[in-house]
């Protein structure tokens, strides 16, 4: 018998919020990439024009949205994939097939897209409130008070573009959670590097990639959408006006996406190892 331990349900959502306070401003500026109507601004010259704008400490804007965010979408995906695997794999006295992980994946991370997609919605407005002019921001009371936003807007509003969210959360946990899996089962099937950082860091490395590619046309989409507050009746006329822009429309700020999702995804994973490592539930196999 062999002692190992494993991830408590809630690592996911403390690892990915620590990666976000690191990642945060790049988040940021792919939102702003991404709501732009024709491309006038590339990465750097958006972030040099927020901080001239509005300063360094603009480019932290909705930085509590983005916490409550992935305490809500990112714990809610991490704990239903990592619970299942763990005791799917106690249960077969093996890892699972790849197949098995991107279902696995795929469920857990469409259930987080629609739990997180109010705190998701508010952190796209508060992230692209500061390239606004003064007179038609939001102020974003929302964030300390989301009662005033169901007033405002209604309920239904709260869970604008939740179908884009959820799409999205599968995909991306498909890319992360499942590659990354299956990928450090290959790297550590080598024999030539144990379960050890620098394994982690070039699993993760690849997930990111993976999530990236995968989820970069709907994350358009859905930033749009829950940016919006009129000019899209649904999520058809959202792909219709954004496809009016060119195939690249659903590229738009892959490069920083790419940039933003590859470290986050890198932090996130080296992070829940860590803790897992040290704080992680005793399990007997």
């Amino acid at each position: 018998m062999q002692e190992n331990r494993v991830s408590r349900w809630y690592f996911g959502g403390v690892s990915s919020s620590a990666a976000a306070c690191v990642t945060h401003p790049l988040d940021l500026i792919k939102v702003h990439l991404q709501t732009q109507q024709e491309v006038r601004m590339r990465m750097i010259g958006m972030t040099l024009n927020v901080v001239r704008r509005e300063g360094f400490l603009a480019l932290y804007s909705g930085l509590t949205a983005s916490l409550c965010r992935q305490m809500t979408y990112s714990l809610s995906r991490f704990a239903i994939y990592e619970t299942v695997r763990d005791k799917m794999k106690r249960k077969n006295k093996g890892p699972m097939p790849f197949h098995q992980k991107v279902l696995l994946g795929a469920f857990g991370g469409f259930t987080g897209g629609f739990i997180g997609t109010p705190t998701d919605l508010v952190n796209v407005r508060m992230q692209n409130d500061v390239k606004m002019a003064a007179e038609f921001r939001r102020k974003f009371l929302y964030n300390v008070h989301p009662s005033e936003m169901c007033f405002l807007e209604g309920l239904r509003k709260l869970f604008s573009g939740a179908s884009m969210a959820s799409s999205r959360g599968a995909l991306v946990s498909v890319g992360q959670l499942a590659c990354y899996d299956q990928s450090k089962e290959l790297v550590l099937a080598t024999g030539y590097l144990t379960d050890n950082i620098f394994t982690h860091f070039l699993a993760s490395v690849f997930a990111g990639g993976s999530a990236t590619i995968l989820c970069q046309p709907l994350d358009v989409v859905k930033t749009r959408l829950m940016n919006s507050e009129v000019q899209y009746g649904s999520v058809s006329h959202c792909l219709t006006e954004t496809a009016k822009l060119g195939p690249n429309a659903f590229y738009k700020g892959l490069v920083p996406a790419a940039i933003r999702l590859i470290p986050h995804t890198v932090l996130t994973f080296i992070f829940l190892e860590q803790l897992k490592q040290h704080f992680g539930e005793m399990v007997i196999t």
